[in-house]
């Protein structure tokens, strides 16, 4: 498919200039491109923020959620009707803040969806106050002595927890995160793709040259599915890896579900259920 088939073209683009938001578009559309997937099969959930107005511009089924609420939302979607490509997507205040619990029992659960979270290591919705991903000293308007707390990191949290996926890439190197994204789609379970990405406006410290200097891609001899050696890597701090870190595929969240261990079929396409039973069920306990 051409990537043109994902265009919107039904809400004007609220990013600044230079956002690193432009590159994790243009790497989505390209990656489902690749993979064939027809935009009515697509569906998308995102919380709040700048990253979250990203279904807005993309050919697609979607939700916006409120703040930190986007996986849930994408778990019943994927549980309800399996047959569609599921994407949770929003920044890392959205998902690792207010959304932080969702994140690691969501990872418990394995839901088949992938999870793309835009890490700028900043609010930039907001005005730039810090992240949970933020460096340390970093100052910012509200921190203005500099940021002291040591910065959250998903990807270390992820494989300590045993996700099935985990993979980090970076908004400046489009065919690379093409084919990390795509990897991730294509997982059976759940898969989180963090995106570092420049955010111009408001963190000017962490620019496309300094993610340049300080990012670089694991090795071909790096083993995935070796758990100890993942975690090592994850959390190296000086420069960070790119790259998948961990796969562990297991059964996902909706083939455990009962509802569906002798039909396939999706619940939504499934003759309702009768209410005046149930109406009368209830009543009947009274």
């Amino acid at each position: 498919m051409d990537p043109a088939a994902y265009d919107s073209g039904v809400a004007d683009n609220q990013w600044c200039p230079g956002c690193g938001n432009f590159g994790i578009l243009r790497a989505v559309k390209q990656a489902l491109a690749e993979l064939d997937i027809p935009p009515e099969k697509l569906a998308f959930v995102s919380g709040i923020g700048q990253a979250a107005k990203f279904p807005h511009y993309i050919k697609c089924n979607y939700f916006n959620g409120l703040h930190g609420r986007s996986i849930p939302a994408a778990l019943a979607i994927q549980a309800v009707n399996p047959e569609l490509v599921v994407i949770a997507e929003s920044g890392e205040g959205c998902n690792y803040g207010e959304g932080g619990n969702h994140f690691i029992h969501n990872i418990r659960r394995n839901p088949k969806i992938t999870h793309l979270v835009h890490d700028n290591m900043i609010y930039g919705l907001t005005k730039g106050q810090a992240s949970p991903t933020s460096l340390k000293g970093m100052v910012t308007p509200v921190q203005v002595g500099g940021v002291i707390l040591e910065p959250f990191n998903p990807i270390s949290v992820a494989i300590a927890l045993d996700a099935s996926f985990v993979a980090r890439a970076y908004a400046g190197h489009l065919q690379q995160t093409v084919e990390i994204i795509k990897q991730a789609i294509k997982h059976p379970g759940y898969a989180l793709v963090d995106i570092l990405q420049p955010c111009p406006s408001f963190n000017k410290l962490n620019t496309f040259q300094w993610y340049n200097d300080h990012v670089y891609y694991l090795e071909k001899e790096h083993d995935a599915r070796d758990v100890q050696q993942a975690f090592k890597r994850a959390c190296e701090a000086g420069k960070l890896p790119l790259g998948v870190f961990y796969k562990n595929e297991k059964p996902a969240f909706h083939e455990r579900l009962r509802v569906y261990q002798h039909d396939k079929t999706p619940l939504w396409k499934r003759a309702p259920h009768d209410l005046a039973k149930l109406k009368a069920l209830i009543e009947s306990r009274k």
